[in-house]
């Protein structure tokens, strides 16, 4: 599959780019992209939760009434879950949610994603750029020329670029990033996806 070139000003140009097949030409797995995105969301998650049990409250160890004859249920410490300030029962500790999920399907499910993007005709290859200086308002004249300025976007470049990451940076609906550290995630949280001609084929290295 072949796909135009845009330059900057959102135009086409001359050049086109050849999309392989092993990458772009897959059948998507749903199901590689849940495990990879539920993967990432996991590993984000501090896992720091903690309440209080009756054994780690800090209190009187006496018995707060007598075992009979007070017409109510029988109490013997002021740390029952059954008390106001007391332990919580079966609360909630410490604990890591991440879990292993192995290279290849992490590879299929950026594939997949990708493909994604394609069918919905949300992928646009441009060329080569750097910015002159790191100004966002280079950066957003750029995103206007794309007509990609209202949308979520999400920029893949192969080489690191201080004056393009730190003009996007302050952006919160458009994000700049090197192609071997994009995630699933990123892919499917932008509506526009584009690649640079480096990151095309630089993509297609990592994933086949």
């Amino acid at each position: 599959m072949q796909l135009t070139v845009i330059n900057t000003k959102g135009a086409e140009t001359k050049k086109t780019v050849t999309l392989s097949d092993e990458v772009f030409g897959i059948e998507p797995n749903d199901h590689a992209i849940y495990l990879d995105v539920r993967h990432y969301l996991d590993n984000q998650r501090q896992g720091t939760h903690k309440s209080k049990e009756r054994a780690e409250i800090a209190g009187s160890t006496r018995k707060i009434k007598k075992q009979k004859g007070t017409g109510g249920a029988r109490a013997g410490s002021l740390k029952s879950p059954v008390f106001v300030g007391g332990g919580r029962v079966f609360g909630p500790r410490p604990k890591d949610y991440g879990f292993k999920l192995n290279k290849k399907v992490k590879s299929l499910a950026r594939a997949s994603a990708i493909v994604y993007k394609l069918k919905e005709n949300n992928l646009s290859v441009i060329e080569e750029f750097t910015l002159a200086a790191p100004k966002t308002k280079d950066y957003l004249s750029m995103l206007d020329s794309l007509s990609i300025s209202d949308v979520k976007s999400l920029i893949l470049i192969s080489k690191a670029d201080d004056n393009v990451y730190l003009s996007s940076r302050n952006l919160s609906y458009s994000r700049v990033l090197l192609v071997d550290q994009v995630t699933t995630y990123d892919i499917l949280n932008s509506d526009k996806l584009i690649l640079s001609e480096g990151a095309v084929s630089k993509l297609e290295q990592i994933l086949s």
